[in-house]
């Protein structure tokens, strides 16, 4: 496995770390990542790069394509799989051992595929991998127009599972514009009465008195107080919250986008917006008598629908597949 992983912080961490603990109780399998922080786990190996955007990445392809050969030289891989499509998985194609599996995960086709050197390493990373896997139909259609030959979907998954106390409207995700906070904000001064919590890392920016920021929390920790989650997002690929806050009986309102509108099913496990103004109707809904409560029931039981194991299963298929 090639990628972010454990002290790294994200969704795509979380996806490898599961990932490899579930393979692990079938396979050997080995991690390359980077970071400041070393990794004190076997079979996990991490390379030093500079922390700084840009420079990070070109110097982790450059480096981890060499630890990828000087690897498999003592160990004999059956398969490099890359998590992320760009400098991660360029790392494993130019470094010539294969077969090469890479996933997808969303912000690396939405973002990097949008930036010159980022776009070449996606590019070529979807033309030269030898299966392209995809977390959402979504991304799949993207890697398709980017020079994929051939995608399959394997959805993320949730391994969380309890119940919301329903105190506050959530946000679970990075500070930032694409994450559609100031819209999050916006929702709030329609709702003077309710209490909003802002989970997640980023600046503290200007709210009004019924918003609290969090910082870095756990997921578990804010969701348990959750009577809604919003994910109002203007880019996604998958929306792994929505999940997760299915899975604690919490219905989701989320911008009709993406792999958003596969996970939300309108008017069954929570709602889909466009505007403000239909954001302002759906979540007066969800904070009607039982509606919200209703909703989140269906949710806890779509949630199940997305099992770790069931996405290992459907990954070792890929394995098998292009293993020869």
């Amino acid at each position: 496995m090639v990628g972010h992983y454990p002290p790294h912080r994200g969704g795509v961490a979380r996806h490898v770390k599961e990932l490899v603990e579930c393979l692990r109780t079938r396979h050997e399998v080995h991690v390359l990542t980077y970071g400041t922080v070393k990794v004190r786990e076997e079979g996990v190996y991490s390379i030093k790069v500079p922390n700084i955007f840009g420079l990070r990445g070109i110097s982790f392809v450059l480096l981890a394509s060499k630890v990828i050969r000087r690897l498999h030289e003592k160990n004999n891989y059956d398969v490099i799989h890359a998590h992320y499509v760009g400098t991660t998985s360029y790392s494993a194609i130019l470094s010539g051992v294969r077969p090469v599996v890479i996933t997808a995960h969303g912000s690396d086709l939405e973002f990097m595929s949008k930036l010159p050197l980022g776009r070449y390493f996606v590019k070529e990373s979807l033309i030269k991998a030898d299966k392209v896997i995809t977390v959402s139909h979504y991304l799949a259609k993207k890697a398709l127009s980017l020079g994929a030959r051939e995608v399959k979907v394997i959805p993320n998954w949730t391994t969380l599972s309890g119940r919301s106390e329903r105190k506050a409207i959530v946000f679970l995700g990075r500070i930032a514009r694409y994450k559609g906070i100031y819209d999050f904000i916006r929702l709030a001064e329609h709702f003077p009465e309710e209490e909003f919590l802002v989970a997640g890392e980023g600046p503290r920016i200007k709210a009004p008195g019924n918003v609290k920021f969090l910082g870095y929390v756990r997921a578990e920790e804010v969701l348990s107080k959750a009577k809604v989650l919003v994910l109002p997002s203007r880019r996604e690929g998958f929306g792994l919250v929505i999940l997760e806050a299915n899975s604690f009986g919490v219905p989701v309102l989320g911008r009709d986008i993406g792999g958003i509108r596969e996970l939300i099913r309108h008017g069954k496990n929570g709602y889909l917006f466009n505007t403000l103004e239909e954001a302002v109707e759906f979540l007066n809904r969800l904070l009607e008598g039982k509606e919200g409560a209703k909703r989140g029931a269906i949710g806890k039981r779509i949630s199940t629908l997305y099992s770790l194991e069931k996405a290992c299963r459907e990954v070792e298929k890929v394995y098998g597949e292009v293993v020869r």
